[in-house]
């Protein structure tokens, strides 16, 4: 390891990011962080107004970005995600499928409309997503998938089996994919995040928040930032040797 070798580890320059359900939340932290890396990022959401306005933060911040409003659940717009990130930027070489919704039912009342929607923006969505941009990751120097999942896709607790349960087969997609695209040069990666406190934590009960705080050995939620550094190790030159693996950052809840 020299200075030059050093200096590239974690540096995006040239990249170009996808980044769904970015304009909150760890989506939000993983763009701000991919941009000040010297990436060009693409942020995606449902809302219009969202998006414009985390670009320009993004922008703001010296990075190059563009915000495109997406439905996660709609394939066809999951094409013209890729094909707007292409016509602006040239290619795709990171694709990080954050969004997702965490509808809870308890099992017995369970709709099939709740099971639908879940699976349509938790595991479709992404698998899509990533199908749609691989032509480019193929052609990329640099071309790498990361998945968010939950720690939930490896534990349990009543009322999440909707959630957890798509997140855990985000995971075996995970594995899948990194098995088939290694070939082509793509890695494809996890991270489960423990309790995180963002807009979907904060909806919970404070005494359901405690709960999962206090499950972790740290003892308290962890800020969207520092699920960054994980990111940016698994999108850049310091992870090239890591794909088909899950980064559990969690403050050690899951080993207890």
């Amino acid at each position: 390891m020299d200075r030059a070798s050093f200096d590239k580890l974690f540096d995006m320059t040239d990249r170009t990011v996808i980044v769904t359900g970015g304009t909150r939340g760890i989506g939000l932290a993983m763009a701000e962080g991919f941009a000040l890396a010297g990436a060009r990022v693409v942020v995606a959401s449902r809302k219009r107004d969202a998006c414009e306005q985390t670009a320009q933060h993004l922008r703001d911040l010296g990075g190059q970005a563009l915000g495109v409003p997406t439905h996660l659940g709609e394939v066809d717009a999951l094409e013209a995600l890729v094909q707007r990130t292409a016509d602006e930027f040239g290619g795709v070489d990171v694709v990080v499928n954050n969004a997702a919704n965490a509808l809870a039912q308890p099992l017995g009342q369970m709709t099939a409309e709740a099971l639908t929607k879940s699976y349509e923006v938790n595991l479709r969505g992404p698998v899509f997503l990533v199908q749609a941009a691989l032509p480019y990751l193929k052609e990329s120097a640099n071309a790498a998938v990361i998945n968010m999942i939950s720690v939930g896709a490896f534990n349990f607790a009543p009322f999440t089996a909707i959630y957890s349960s798509n997140k855990a087969a985000l995971l075996s997609f995970t594995r899948s994919m990194a098995a088939e695209f290694a070939p082509s040069g793509i890695r494809v990666n996890a991270i489960a995040p423990g309790p995180v406190d963002t807009d979907m934590m904060r909806n919970n009960p404070q005494e359901a928040i405690d709960a999962m705080a206090n499950s972790t050995l740290l003892k308290r939620l962890a800020s969207p930032d520092e699920i960054v550094g994980t990111a940016l190790l698994l999108a850049s030159d310091a992870g090239s040797y890591i794909t088909g693996t899950v980064m559990i950052v969690d403050g050690g809840g899951t080993p207890r």
